[in-house]
């Protein structure tokens, strides 16, 4: 794929009018650079997308339509803008405007006084967000606190979304079925994959949950259990600091964490909502103060597992990757660029695998991620990196030794700073972190702490489609009767 058209067409060479400069953040696919414009000098954020690990004609297919959804929802005030599109023969690199304010939870954190009335106005932009989005046939799909952004850190009402990479176009009544978003935020109906756009109202009432409470309504210890809390839709209002929050506020969670689609309120009716409205029912009085200890303990431990989980995948080379390549095309023996049943476990076989048919059977469910029968060559890559590298003890080891950085064996407040540091990540709550993953409470993470934070809860934070279908599968399967 590397030097083919991705964009289909030709673009400008995007460094004879942006000077490109420091690393601002990184996702699955892309890197986040501040870049500034040569006629002007005023800077933006341009995303810059490896075109080696776009796999497959899906992968593309989403790149494309990000791009043409930024600019569908171009004049949006609180959804980022786009200023333009470029390709080279590595990186297409998408320039936007700069939201230099941070992320929403670390700007609520550093701010200190926080009210249900903050709480409010911050939901009002978001669900405003998702309505604008509705009201022009775009489905976000992957609505979270790290997707919003300030534009500018003096201004709580500059909050931007930002990241429409799992977004799609969607006519009324239209019915999705592929799995996507992250674990914490799902809807019950995206499990069940059967769903439409009522999905993103959903997770907008996780995120108000979240930032009353400090902590998600669907908790578990593991990836399936949030799964089936998500399913079992039981909320929370017992807990502290439940009890002194306001009656309106619970019903309007309730209004959106409906598990029926149907019964849910629409975007739209949310923004009417009396807790919501200007001047509405939401109490200025101070949130207490454990709930923005909660939200830093949430938002630092999955900054963690992010930076770990970042140096994983940037281990995973090309060479790493040809290897992949290579078995995909020694098993499928009739070059139809799909593997068979059979193919796959002859092949295990030949490569001395001792999985039992039972286990292929699942490796093959996990992996067919269309339900087609068979594996083509993304799915393949996706399911073996997935299941190989993520797990692999080696990587643990690996992403611990890049924290441990003088090799004792413990990763100190000290050392995650300078990791903060080469990851560009700014006002990281390092001693929450800390606190958090620490089990025996000696002001350091051992390894073995370090590796049950990386199993516990949403390993793949918002990794991407097939990522969260290969989980979901993997969980899934150990369900009764869900074979």
């Amino acid at each position: 794929m590397q030097s083919s058209c991705i964009l289909g067409h030709d673009t400008a060479n995007i460094r004879d009018h942006f000077t490109v400069g420091r690393k601002l953040g990184q996702g699955q696919y892309g890197t986040t650079y501040l870049c500034t414009e040569i006629s002007t000098g005023v800077d933006y954020a341009c995303k810059s997308i490896s075109k080696r690990k776009l796999i497959s004609k899906e992968d593309i297919d989403d790149v494309r339509r990000e791009i043409q959804i930024m600019h569908h929802l171009a004049g949006q005030k609180n959804v980022v803008k786009i200023k333009g599109a470029y390709e080279d023969q590595l990186y297409v690199h998408i320039v936007m405007e700069l939201c230099a304010g941070g992320e929403l939870f670390d700007r609520i954190i550093q701010r200190g006084h926080y009210s249900e009335r903050k709480a409010a106005e911050l939901t009002r932009i978001i669900v405003g967000v998702v309505e604008a989005c509705h009201s022009l046939g775009v489905m976000h799909r992957d609505l979270k606190p790290e997707n919003f952004l300030l534009a500018n850190k003096d201004d709580d009402l500059s909050l931007k979304g930002i990241d429409f990479g799992l977004s799609v176009f969607f006519k009324p009544g239209q019915v999705f079925t592929d799995v996507v978003g992250s674990p914490y935020y799902v809807a019950p109906e995206v499990l069940l994959k059967h769903y439409g756009p009522e999905a993103d109202v959903w997770t907008a009432g996780v995120i108000l949950y979240i930032l009353l409470s400090g902590v998600p309504p669907f908790w578990a210890e593991t990836q399936q259990g949030i799964f089936e809390a998500v399913l079992r839709g039981v909320i929370d209002f017992d807990s502290d600091p439940w009890p002194l929050i306001s009656d309106s506020a619970k019903d309007l969670i309730r209004k959106m964490l409906c598990s029926q689609p149907s019964n849910r309120l629409k975007a739209h009716e949310v923004l009417c909502h009396p807790w919501i409205c200007e001047n509405g029912v939401a109490p200025d009085r101070i949130l207490d103060p454990a709930v923005l200890s909660r939200l830093k303990q949430f938002s630092a431990m999955n900054k963690l597992k992010k930076m770990a989980l970042r140096v994983i995948a940037g281990r995973l080379s090309e060479e790493e990757i040809a290897g992949l390549k290579e078995m995909f095309q020694a098993m499928d023996t009739d070059n139809s660029g799909a593997i068979t049943f059979e193919e796959l476990k002859e092949g295990l076989r030949k490569y001395g695998s001792t999985l039992k048919e039972s286990e292929i059977r699942d490796l093959m469910n996990a992996a067919d991620l269309d339900n087609s029968g068979t594996i083509d060559y993304g799915e393949f890559i996706t399911a073996t990196l997935h299941i190989n590298k993520l797990e692999r003890e080696e990587h643990l080891v690996a992403a611990f030794s890049y924290f441990d950085k003088d090799g004792s064996g413990y990763i100190t407040v000290d050392e995650l700073q300078q990791a903060c540091k080469e990851q560009n990540m700014e006002d990281v709550f390092l001693d929450d972190i800390i606190k958090e993953v620490d089990q025996d409470n000696d002001g350091r993470i051992d390894y073995g702490e370090f590796v049950a934070m990386m199993r516990k809860g949403n390993a793949n934070m918002g990794l991407g489609r097939r990522t969260m279908q290969n989980s979901l599968n993997m969980s899934m399967r150990d369900k009764p009767g869900a074979h």
